[in-house]
């Protein structure tokens, strides 16, 4: 079971210059944490997304660019929803 530490999620500060639907970010081996501004949180793992969506999701939140795009767009699978 993954454990996610709320408290040590990263904020999400766009870099494209418009307002983002992400607000914190937490990435681990085999998983990202995605904070909507809505305050929901979902859990998305290799299980749920696969690896690439993972991967690709872990880049754009380090780049602070396009990663509610990349959700909304490709709806990866995601494992928990806080």
């Amino acid at each position: 079971m993954l454990k996610i530490n709320f408290s040590s999620m990263q904020p999400y500060n766009s870099m494209s210059g418009k307002s983002s639907g992400v607000t914190a970010y937490e990435i681990g081996i085999d998983f990202i944490s995605v904070q909507f501004i809505n305050g929901e949180s979902y859990v998305y793992s290799y299980a749920s997304a696969g690896k690439a969506n993972i991967e690709a999701m872990k880049n754009l939140a380090l780049a602070n660019k396009g990663l509610s795009t990349y959700i909304s767009q490709n709806k990866p699978g995601y494992e928990r929803k806080y």
